[in-house]
């Protein structure tokens, strides 16, 4: 009975938002933006959304930055933290015109390259830029299955929805926890894939099998994505993507490895850390502060310890 009311509490919330994100994926870009100027207005001075948590966070990643330097990335960071979610939405109704565009991809052939070898492969991001046009991938004669890694949300319509939107171009969306069943599988079967994974979330304490150095702080991490590579001998690639302008990004594949098993544990782990790290450091804005990334951070003692 329980579970039959909130069903249709879901469908009901689903039923009345979704005309509402309908008529933003069929708005131009510039009214889409002059939209995400006055959610921005709401978002931040007005609701205040996680505006300690992202306080916080800016504090602990750059101690010796002024607050006033501080002020302005977190400013920066909520009006494309807003940006991000519209142009989610939008693409719904993006062209692949639009979204070749607006996403380039600078080095394609290096997945050419990979596909080359007859290897599947992990493609690592993290929370940076536009992850959600990634797909735009999909244009550069990619021949591998290819699967985008998420974590599915309460709400099944919405969920369905999302999935809908990620899994436009012929990705699979894989829900988190399927994700090692459907790797082994894969390779029994020998099907060639890729697999696209957003990286740097904060496991809790009981479950981190590994701390790494994330702006001087001792996080616990996941090491799924290593200890996968390893095991099913998979190269291991990071997507970097940059925001060149208001919805205008570049993507760069940098290779981390292609023989992951010679390397010590947790090492690769560690190396995609350090990219990652380097990457918002170039620009601080485009990182998804309102993670509580830090919340399991090792006190100074502990942090020794796992030096």
């Amino acid at each position: 009975m329980f579970a039959t009311k909130c069903t249709s509490m879901q469908r009901l919330i689903f039923v009345i938002s979704y005309p509402f994100l309908w008529v933003l994926a069929i708005l131009p870009f510039p009214l889409l933006y002059m939209i995400s100027d006055f959610v921005y207005l709401w978002v931040y001075h007005v609701i205040g959304y996680r505006r300690k948590v992202v306080e916080q966070n800016l504090a602990l990643a750059f101690p010796k930055l002024s607050a006033s330097k501080r002020n302005k990335i977190r400013k920066e960071f909520y009006h494309y933290f807003c940006d991000s979610f519209l142009e989610m939405i939008k693409t719904l109704k993006m062209s692949d015109e639009q979204l070749k565009t607006r996403f380039k991809i600078l080095n394609p052939e290096l997945l050419k390259e990979i596909e080359g070898q007859k290897k599947s492969y992990i493609l690592l991001m993290g929370h940076y830029a536009s992850y959600e046009w990634v797909h735009a991938l999909h244009f550069h004669s990619i021949t591998f299955k290819a699967y985008g890694v998420y974590k599915p949300i309460k709400n099944k319509y919405f969920d369905k929805l999302i999935r809908k939107i990620r899994g436009k171009y012929n990705t699979h969306m894989l829900p988190n926890k399927t994700v090692p069943k459907i790797m082994l599988k894969n390779k029994k079967n020998k099907t060639l894939s890729s697999y696209g994974l957003v990286a740097d979330q904060s496991p809790r304490p009981k479950n981190a099998k590994h701390y790494v150095n994330f702006f001087n702080h001792k996080v616990p991490s996941f090491v799924g994505p290593e200890y996968l590579a390893k095991k099913l001998n998979l190269s291991v690639v990071y997507l970097k993507v940059n925001k060149v302008k208001r919805g205008r990004y570049e993507a760069e594949l940098l290779p981390i490895t292609y023989t992951p098993k010679r390397y010590e544990d947790f090492k690769l782990t560690d190396l995609y850390y350090d990219l990652l790290e380097k990457q918002i450091n170039e620009n601080p804005a485009y990182y998804l502060w309102t993670h509580k990334r830090w919340k399991h951070k090792l006190s100074g003692f502990d942090a020794e310890k796992t030096s």
